[in-house]
């Protein structure tokens, strides 16, 4: 018999969490454990097709009201007695969800903590909402999974007791491409070596702080150093990001790429990969972009976890003015960096290859059903 987990997720597009749930779905063996996914959006999500190929199915919940939405869960669950596991992603909702499965009688509860994500500074809804959250998933959760310490101590209060599940890649596949693909980007965007290019992975949103490297940009250009930076990712902010960017005359500079499915290729051709994030978990682009090869500069916000060991990550302040951050760039782009079988070997004694996490993680849904 087949062991089903509902997923609860918010959404399935291309992004950290969701690319890390799809690439352990690709190597799980689909005979035995199957992925099933809850949205809470009506429209088509990027992994959608690609769910339904694999044997998944998707349940969409379109309520708002986190209580309403809890008992819509609930109900879904009654319908669906199959799933005796819950696996929640949405981390501070996961209260709410991990409470709807108790109420539906499902005997494994799992709260997964991808982020960081501090709300400290919102108004007092918005703390007594965290407040609330977190002691549903003290109560409620039979299992708790975190990608990093930083990620276990937000959501849990603590380490101990969570199973540290790393956002893992297939290593191998992204170390070839890093070898294979340098010359993508200058192809595709009829560029030269000449260019310094500099990639930005994430979701346009306030967290992900573009501005900020707009503002890179502009230092860049008025120093004269022929660059390209390019924003992957789609958001809420994309309209404003936009304005930004034909504000300050940087159409021919900055590219908006949206979403794209050669997130790979891309880091392999670029030069450095940007992270000037406000607060991150443990961002699966970090991992990619370490078995590819692609040096990176991120914001001292994120957790030093995130640096694998194999040279190419460096922290930067965002209290630095532009100008240190540009020169930590060009300083990064030049060093000297460590061969493909390096990077795979220190990578792997890390346990960031997904072999391993698969085989964490079925061993843990099997010990549970």
């Amino acid at each position: 018999m087949i062991n089903r987990i509902l997923h609860i997720t918010g959404s399935m597009n291309r992004a950290g969490a969701e690319t890390m749930l799809m690439n352990l779905y690709r190597t799980i063996d689909r005979s035995k454990i199957q992925f099933d996914f809850v949205c809470f959006t009506a429209e088509k999500v990027d992994y959608e097709d690609e769910i339904y190929q694999l044997g998944g199915s998707i349940h969409r919940i379109l309520v708002r009201n986190p209580i309403k939405r809890m008992f819509a869960l609930k109900k879904l669950l009654k319908k669906h007695p199959e799933y005796k596991s819950i696996h929640s992603h949405t981390l501070l909702s996961s209260g709410f969800n991990l409470w709807a499965a108790k109420l539906a009688h499902v005997k494994t509860r799992i709260a997964h903590a991808h982020s960081t994500n501090d709300i400290s500074n919102v108004s007092f809804v918005g703390k007594l909402y965290k407040y609330v959250s977190l002691k549903l998933i003290h109560k409620y959760a039979t299992q708790r999974i975190a990608c990093g310490k930083e990620a276990a101590v937000f959501l849990f209060k603590k380490q101990d007791e969570v199973l540290f599940l790393p956002n893992s890649i297939d290593t191998y596949s992204f170390a070839e491409m890093g070898e294979t693909q340098k010359e993508y980007i200058n192809t595709e965007f009829n560029i030269d070596n000449k260019v310094l290019k500099i990639i930005q992975v994430g979701r346009l949103q306030p967290v992900k702080n573009h501005e900020f490297s707009i503002t890179l940009a502009n230092t860049l250009k008025e120093k004269g150093i022929p660059f390209k930076m390019f924003f992957v990712g789609q958001g809420e902010l994309y309209k404003n990001i936009e304005s930004q960017i034909n504000e300050q005359d940087l159409m021919n500079d900055v590219l908006l790429l949206g979403l794209r499915t050669d997130i790979s290729e891309l880091m392999s051709g670029a030069d450095l990969l940007l992270m000037p994030s406000l607060h991150e978990g443990f961002p699966v682009v970090l991992v990619e972009s370490q078995a590819v090869g692609l040096p990176a500069l991120i914001a001292t916000t994120i957790s030093p976890e995130v640096d694998l060991g194999v040279g190419l990550i460096e922290f930067e302040p965002l209290s630095s003015d532009t100008a240190t951050w540009v020169e930590r760039l060009l300083r990064l782009k030049s060093k000297e960096k460590i061969t493909k079988n390096e990077r795979l070997e220190k990578i792997a004694e890390q346990g960031f290859d997904i072999q391993s996490s698969t085989i964490l993680l079925t061993n843990l849904y099997n010990t549970m059903y």
